[in-house]
């Protein structure tokens, strides 16, 4: 099977989450041949009953994993049909001021460890998709399913190739896009989020590009007490999304 039709995921969370969600998917199996005997991983073995298994030293599993932390099993899961990043977001976008939705825009965040904090988070808040840019940005791989511990196989990831005309549809459609900035005046706290909101976080160091900040209808900035100048990508995606979170269900 091409590389193109299938995906690596490792660790245990992640692995168990896709056994629980669609296990028909997957594919293969390695396991570390000094764990097979854990309780742990007879429990997934058990779950994954049927599915071909490969038992390995963990220097196979280690490039199987590109490294990552894998935990003694690795599987091969067959990726699901997508239809088109524009067709998605069209429709997500009908009804909008019915449905109320709650979209994360990322501009270009390269650290995997960095997009799989943030699918993590933006799955806890119940966010409706995930917008990405198809280019200069890291993709959904392996490492970003492991931090993510199950989120990206839950979560609607939408990857478009111009993210400007994609907050375009957005605001089209009735949806507020709300940027953050360092060099924003408004507090994300004095921001009203209670409405179809799309954030938009930046890369790491470099914030919003030019092109995507020119689309947002708000700019806001998370305020700083201390003497550090900005905030993690992930952290920063955190405090913006449970902020709307909190004034979406009614808070003060």
């Amino acid at each position: 099977m091409s590389k193109d039709s299938s995906d690596i995921i490792y660790g245990l969370h992640a692995v168990r989450h896709a056994l629980s969600q669609s296990p028909e998917s997957i594919l293969e199996i390695w396991v570390q041949d000094d764990k097979k005997g854990s309780k742990a991983m007879l429990e997934l073995l058990e779950a994954a009953s049927g599915v071909p298994v490969q038992y390995a030293p963990r220097n196979e599993l280690d490039k199987l994993a590109g490294y990552g932390r894998h935990q003694g099993i690795v599987i091969r899961q067959q990726m699901e049909k997508r239809a088109t990043a524009t067709a998605d977001l069209e429709d997500l976008l009908v009804n909008a001021y019915m449905t109320f939705p709650l979209f994360l825009v990322l501009d270009g965040v390269q650290d995997p460890h960095n997009l799989g904090a943030c699918l993590r988070t933006a799955d806890a808040v119940g966010v409706s998709a995930v917008i990405l840019p198809k280019d200069r940005a890291v993709g959904v791989n392996a490492t970003v399913r492991k931090v993510a511990s199950g989120a990206a196989e839950n979560l609607t990831v939408i990857e478009v190739s111009n993210l400007a005309r994609a907050l375009r549809q957005m605001k089209a459609a009735g949806v507020w896009v709300v940027g953050t900035s360092d060099q924003a005046e408004l507090s994300l706290y004095d921001a009203d989020l209670n409405r179809p909101l799309a954030l938009v976080m930046g890369a790491e160091g470099s914030g919003i590009r030019e092109n995507t900040r020119v689309n947002c209808d708000l700019l806001v900035n998370i305020p700083m007490q201390g003497i550090v100048e900005s905030l993690n990508v992930s952290v920063a995606t955190g405090v913006c999304l449970y902020e709307a979170l909190r004034q979406r269900r009614g808070g003060a």
